[in-house]
């Protein structure tokens, strides 16, 4: 059964179907049809529109429902007025990024004036606005490196590429941070990524040579597994590369005594011994006659630097 609330609207339903047949807005062939749905509402909802008392009892005038509707379009429209300013977040994140680059502009211009604390305070500020820019993290890459804090660097740069994989200059920075660190096949490593996006980049080029440089210097001669002993080690090539052994080499040769020494047959075997097993340079030593033959060779080869 309809409570008080319901009868007073499908009362105020009725009325407005009844207003509307009066004011033409219902054609008058479509009347009658409306005349019994008034009757089949009154019915449904146990309400007479045509009883004096129940006007009394459930009307809302001088209210009348076209204008309850129109106060609820204006309620509306006022609702989604106010959610407008909702699409602002957008306009305040342009606003963000500008005030995150305008940090980074003042931090290359601290780096510039070499003050590297404060480029480093500058580009973490604009990394709290913008953590998504790669150019950020290698700038302060770049500062960390200027203050020796190279693992900082390194961790700056890998952020970086994260954030822009194609972004080269951070490939560089990590470079050189490896470099720093002594860690020259990951310099290596980082500068040849790096030079695959930007194969005109000097710097890195550079970078690169010096780690494999360094890394060529530090290959060992013969297998790290063996345990070093007496003559080991000797590094041929880089003696005959190095111009003043060859200058001193030369310098014995042209002396009458090595020559005669050098034409010996047991001096040659030796020498043979030595250049195919430096380990055997020991055991040779330990031979009185191969030890006085290497002495006479030294008395009378008048090496550079000694006295004669």
């Amino acid at each position: 059964m309809a409570d008080h609330k319901q009868k007073r609207l499908a009362f105020a339903i009725c009325d407005y179907l009844q207003e509307s047949i009066k004011s033409g807005t219902i054609k008058q062939d479509d009347a009658e049809g409306v005349e019994v749905a008034i009757q089949c509402i009154g019915e449904a909802f146990g309400i007479d529109f045509n009883d004096s008392d129940q006007k009394t009892q459930f009307s809302i005038k001088p209210a009348n429902l076209p204008k309850i509707f129109d106060v609820f379009l204006a309620t509306q429209k006022a609702s989604q007025q106010k959610a407008a300013p909702s699409a602002a977040p957008a306009v305040k994140a342009v606003d963000v990024k500008a005030k995150a680059e305008e940090l980074k502009v003042a931090g290359n211009k601290e780096m510039a004036a070499k003050k590297y604390a404060d480029a480093i305070d500058l580009y973490s500020q604009a990394i709290e606005l913008d953590a998504e820019n790669a150019v950020f993290y290698s700038n302060r890459a770049a500062a960390y490196s200027q203050v020796s804090k190279f693992e900082e660097a390194v961790a700056d740069a890998k952020r970086a590429v994260e954030v822009d994989p194609g972004y080269g200059k951070a490939y560089s920075r990590m470079g050189q941070a490896y470099f720093c660190l002594g860690k020259y096949r990951e310099a290596k490593e980082a500068c040849e990524e790096g030079l695959k996006l930007d194969p005109a980049n000097a710097s890195m080029q550079q970078t690169l040579t010096a780690a494999e440089q360094k890394l060529n210097a530090d290959t060992p001669v013969r297998s790290t597994g063996a345990a070093p002993r007496s003559g080991a080690g000797l590094d041929f090539a880089s003696m005959m590369s190095n111009p003043n052994f060859m200058q001193m080499a030369s310098q014995m040769m042209s002396n009458p005594a090595i020559s005669q020494m050098m034409s010996n047959p047991a001096f040659t075997q030796m020498a043979q011994q030595v250049m195919s097993n430096p380990d055997a340079l020991q055991n040779i030593m330990s031979d009185p006659n191969m030890a006085r033959m290497a002495g006479d060779m030294m008395d009378g080869g008048n090496l550079p630097g000694q006295e004669p």
